[in-house]
């Protein structure tokens, strides 16, 4: 699926040219909107893509990995989740960027019994929200694979020289973050105890993952289908609003380290400020990651709305001076203030 192109499918099977086909006809839907937004010049069917953005642009370009048993399971995942999620890691990460989403390329290693109905269910999930986000899969790349693995590469564009780095945070500015915490990780717990309950002594495959109802889909959205806080990210950019941003996919205090790292500063937030998810505890407000929301700094002076584009923005904290006698990260909670150690996600 080479560019979901015709040079892999030169080469492939009957089934391949039959997969490619779907999916470059189910892609023409966003794509014949955004030949006409200026953003993506020549999409699927050829060797290559070709983007333009604006003189007075920058590219943005990001990827993700999503590998089964790792970012997803096959026996607790839907595929419309899968595919959703795939697409909002990327999409989160052009958010934290203040990029404007231009083009999508997927590739795709599936086992072979995955390379029809689970597919077509997968593409479901990732062309909903690539229609919402008004973001056109342009190209990719589709083989067969033991493990199931999604790679997701977006590009986006941003105003030359706007674009929100991790690196510009000062002392004496304020930290913010977008919707609420914990909301994701206090899914998954969720959902990990629904799955297992539901397996044990049932007949269905073990493969396939559980039917959530429609009581407890609500409580599991935030981990099963998370919104990128696009709309936020321009605004931000907009109105030169921010000083830092970073999206957060590794939980608050990984990705405030981070932030802290790359600005030289040091950071302390406030455990009454934090707007927990409800549902999620404070540690998994903390640690949990997969919120994808923003985390961003901003001058004292800035005059920052209760919402943007119809999401809460909360106070959390503040940045100071990095000093040796000082922790990168100081949590003020009901005793007092004490050292945060970086406590999300890692691989390795």
């Amino acid at each position: 699926m080479r560019s979901v192109s015709s040079k892999s499918a030169r080469s492939g099977s009957r089934g391949e040219l039959a997969l490619v086909a779907r999916i470059r006809e189910r892609a023409a839907r966003t794509l014949t909107k955004s030949l006409h937004s200026g953003g993506l010049r020549l999409g699927i069917g050829d060797d290559c893509a070709l983007l333009h953005i604006r003189p007075d642009e920058e590219l943005a370009v990001t990827t993700d990995l999503s590998i089964a048993g790792r970012h997803f399971r096959l026996d607790w995942h839907s595929p419309e989740a899968i595919g959703h999620r795939t697409l909002a890691r990327g999409l989160s990460d052009l958010a934290a960027m203040g990029a404007r989403p231009v083009a999508a390329f997927l590739s795709l290693g599936l086992p072979r019994e995955l390379a029809g109905h689970w597919l077509e269910r997968f593409m479901d999930g990732f062309f909903a929200l690539a229609e919402t986000y008004k973001t056109p899969l342009a190209g990719g790349d589709l083989a067969e694979s033991p493990v199931a693995t999604a790679d997701i590469v977006l590009t986006g564009a941003v105003g030359r020289g706007n674009a929100l780095l991790r690196s510009g945070a000062r002392a004496g500015d304020s930290i913010y973050v977008t919707g609420k915490l914990g909301g994701a990780a206090a899914g998954l717990l969720q959902l990990e105890r629904f799955a297992t309950e539901r397996r044990s002594g049932s007949s269905r495959s073990k493969a396939r993952p559980p039917k959530i109802p429609l009581q407890l889909m609500e409580q599991l959205r935030p981990h099963l289908f998370p919104q990128p806080r696009v709309a936020q990210g321009l605004w931000l950019t907009r109105h030169s609003a921010a000083t830092a941003a970073i999206d957060l996919s590794d939980g608050l205090s990984t990705d405030l380290a981070h932030l802290c790292e790359e600005s030289g500063v040091a950071a302390e937030i406030e455990a009454a400020a934090l707007p927990i998810h409800s549902g999620a505890s404070l540690t998994q407000a903390l640690h949990g990651g997969e919120d994808y929301e923003l985390l961003f700094t901003a001058q004292p002076s800035i005059r920052l709305p209760r919402s943007i584009a119809g999401v809460p923005i909360a106070r959390i904290g503040r940045i100071l001076r990095a000093q040796q006698s000082r922790p990168r990260i100081t949590l003020i909670g009901e005793h007092g203030r004490e050292p945060l150690e970086p406590g999300g996600w890692e691989h390795f």
